[in-house]
C-alpha cells in the first residue's frame, strides 16, 4: 500500500500566522516552533489515517461486545417441545446461558380434514415450539430461515426488554441465520410471533408460540401434568370445511371474519387420539396462549373449574375458582385445576359458534374411578309435562304426523359412489357433530340422543335433513328412550348435509341409502315456506 499523503498547507499557514502574532518570539525560536508543530501535525495525521484503515482489534465485536454477565453460570441448549407438550420444569438454582435455535419453515399442512393451508411456522408446526427458561438466564437466540422460504421473517418475543422484542435484530432472509441475545428479566408466560411486514399476515399464517420465563424456584404449586394450548384465527378464501388448498383471504382478515378458529393449528388437533390425558386426582396446568391475530379468547373447560388463574400470563394467581378466563390476542393465561371424576372434559372458546362451527374445541380425557358424591351421573329419567302438557302432546303429534317412509332414490350422487360420500361425510361429522354425538355415535345419556342404531334417525330421511337445516326441539323417543332438548341449525352447505347424513345412516349399525344433494335442496325449499 502506498504511503498516505498528508496535506499540511492550511495548517502550516495558521501556525505561521500565529507565530507572526507573537512578537516576543525570536525568529529562531519561531522557526523551531514551526518545525516542531509541522512534525507533530504530520505524525497526528499519519496515525489518524492508519487508525481509519486498520481495524481496531482491541474492541470486541459481535457476541463478545456485550461483555460477561457475572450472574451466569455455565450454558445449556434449550429443550423445545411441540404443542401440546411442555419442556420439563427447571430445577437448577442459578441463571445460565441458554442457547435457543428456532427454524422458520413455510409448508403446506392440514387445517381440517380435506383442507390444506400454506402455514408459515416456527419449527414446522403451529404453534411454534414451547421455550422454557429461568428468570435471569442469558438467552442466545438463533433464528434460521429455511432456504425454501419465499419470505423474510423475524421474531418478536414479548419476554424481551429491547427494541422490537428482538425483531429489529432478527430480520432474516431465506437461507440465512440471525443471532442476538437477551436477558430474561421478568418472569411470566409470554407470546412470541413474527413481526415482519405485513405483520398481521405473518401472524395469521401461524407464526406464533409461547416462551415461559420461570421465577427462581419455579411455578408454585407443583402440578402433575402440564400442557400447551394456543388459539389462533385463520382466514381462508373458502368457507369452513371447503376442501382443497385454501389461500389466505386478506379482506376477511381485515374485516375480522375468520373461517376457522382453532387450538394448536388445526381442527381436531386435541380430540380423539390427540386428546390431552389425565388421571383422577391429578392436578393439571394449562399454558394457554392466543396468537390471534384478531380475536380474544373466552377460554373454558366444560366440566371443570379453574382452581387458580394467572391472568394475562403473570406469575401471581390473582383469581381462584374461575369458570372462564379471557385470553387477549397476543396474550396468555395459566390455569390450574384438579380433576376429581373420570370422563371427557371439553376445552372451548366459549364464544360458542367458534367452538362448534369453526373448530375451537379440544378434549381432556380423564381416567380413573368414579366419585358418585362429586358427580353422580344421571339418577332419574322420567316424563315431565309441567302445567302445559297438552301443547307438548300436540308437538309430539305434529312430529309423528310428519313421519313417512324412506324415499327410494337413485344411489348415484353427481357421479360419486356411496363409499366416497360416506368418507366425505365422516370428515364433516368430525368437524361438526362429534362433540355432542361423540365419536362412536352414542351421544350423551339424557342430553344428546344416540345416532348409533337409531330408529329415530332411520325412520324419516326428510326429517333428518330438516333437523340439520332448521334445527330441532321438543320431545322425541330414540331407541325407546325419551329426550327433550334443542338442536340448533347446523351451518353447513347442501353437499355437506348430504355427505354427513349418508355417513351417519350407514355407520354404527345403521344401514341406509344415500342422501342426495337434490333431496337436501328440495327439503330446504319446502322448509323455507314452513
Amino acid at each position: 500500500m502506498p504511503a498516505p499523503r498528508v496535506f499540511l498547507g492550511p495548517t502550516l499557514t495558521l501556525v505561521k500566522a500565529v507565530g507572526r502574532g507573537q512578537h516576543h518570539f525570536t525568529p529562531m525560536r519561531t522557526n523551531a516552533l514551526l518545525r516542531r508543530s509541522t512534525v507533530a501535525l504530520a505524525l497526528s495525521a499519519l496515525l489518524s489515517l492508519h487508525a481509519a484503515e486498520t481495524p481496531d482489534t482491541s474492541a470486541p465485536k459481535g457476541p463478545q461486545a456485550k461483555g460477561t454477565d457475572p450472574e451466569i453460570v455455565g450454558e445449556e441448549v434449550a429443550v423445545l417441545t411441540f404443542a401440546p407438550q411442555v419442556p420439563p420444569p427447571i430445577t437448577r438454582q442459578h441463571a445460565t446461558k441458554v442457547i435457543v435455535k428456532l427454524e422458520v419453515i413455510e409448508k403446506v399442512k392440514r387445517l381440517a380434514d380435506g383442507v390444506e393451508y400454506l402455514f408459515w411456522t416456527f419449527g414446522g408446526e403451529v404453534p411454534g415450539k414451547f421455550i422454557r427458561v429461568r428468570q435471569g438466564d442469558l438467552v442466545e437466540f438463533h433464528l434460521q430461515n429455511h432456504p425454501t422460504s419465499k419470505m423474510p421473517h423475524n421474531i418478536d418475543l414479548h419476554a424481551v426488554t429491547g427494541p422490537g422484542g428482538g425483531a429489529t435484530s432478527s430480520f432474516t432472509a431465506p437461507g440465512h441465520s440471525s443471532q442476538f441475545s437477551f436477558k430474561a428479566l421478568n418472569p411470566g408466560l409470554y407470546v412470541y410471533h413474527c413481526a415482519t411486514a405485513p405483520v398481521g399476515m405473518h401472524v395469521a399464517n401461524g407464526m406464533y408460540g409461547l416462551i415461559l420465563v420461570e421465577p427462581p424456584g419455579g411455578l408454585v404449586p407443583k402440578v402433575d401434568r402440564e400442557y400447551y394450548v394456543m388459539q389462533g384465527d385463520f382466514y381462508t378464501t373458502g368457507a369452513f370445511g371447503e376442501e382443497g388448498l385454501q389461500p389466505f383471504d386478506q379482506q376477511k382478515a381485515v374485516d375480522e371474519r375468520p373461517s376457522y378458529v382453532v387450538f394448536n393449528g388445526s381442527v381436531g388437533s386435541l380430540v380423539g387420539d390427540n386428546a390431552l390425558q389425565a388421571k383422577v386426582g391429578e392436578t393439571v396446568r394449562l399454558f394457554v396462549g392466543n396468537g390471534g391475530p384478531n380475536l380474544i379468547s373466552s377460554f373454558h373447560v366444560i366440566g371443570e373449574i379453574f382452581d387458580r388463574v394467572y391472568q394475562e400470563g403473570g406469575t401471581i394467581s390473582a383469581q381462584q375458582n374461575v369458570q372462564t378466563t379471557l385470553v387477549p390476542s397476543g396474550g396468555s393465561a395459566i390455569v390450574d385445576f384438579k380433576v376429581d371424576v373420570p370422563g371427557t372434559l371439553i376445552l372451548v372458546d366459549h364464544s360458542l359458534f367458534r367452538a362448534f362451527n369453526k373448530g375451537a374445541l379440544g378434549m381432556l380425557k380423564v381416567e380413573g374411578p368414579a366419585n358418585l358424591i362429586v358427580y353422580s351421573g344421571k339418577e332419574v329419567d322420567e316424563v315431565y309435562l309441567g302445567s302445559a302438557g297438552s301443547p307438548g302432546d300436540r308437538r309430539v303429534a305434529g312430529l309423528e304426523a310428519k313421519m313417512k317412509s324412506a324415499i327410494a332414490t337413485d344411489p348415484k350422487i353427481a357421479g360419486l359412489t356411496k363409499e366416497i360420500l360416506i368418507e366425505k361425510g365422516k370428515r364433516v361429522y368430525a368437524q361438526t357433530c362429534f362433540a355432542c354425538h361423540q365419536g362412536n355415535g352414542q351421544g350423551l345419556p339424557g342430553v344428546f340422543p344416540p345416532l348409533a342404531k337409531s330408529d329415530y334417525l332411520m325412520a324419516d330421511k326428510d326429517r333428518a335433513i330438516r333437523g340439520i337445516i332448521k334445527g330441532q326441539s321438543g320431545p322425541m323417543t330414540v331407541n325407546g328412550v325419551a329426550f327433550n332438548g334443542v338442536m340448533p341449525p347446523v351451518m353447513i352447505n347442501d353437499e355437506q348435509i348430504a355427505q354427513v347424513l349418508t355417513y351417519v345412516r350407514n355407520e354404527w349399525g345403521n344401514q341406509g341409502d344415500v342422501v342426495t344433494v337434490d333431496e337436501v335442496r328440495r327439503v330446504r325449499a319446502e322448509s323455507a315456506h314452513q
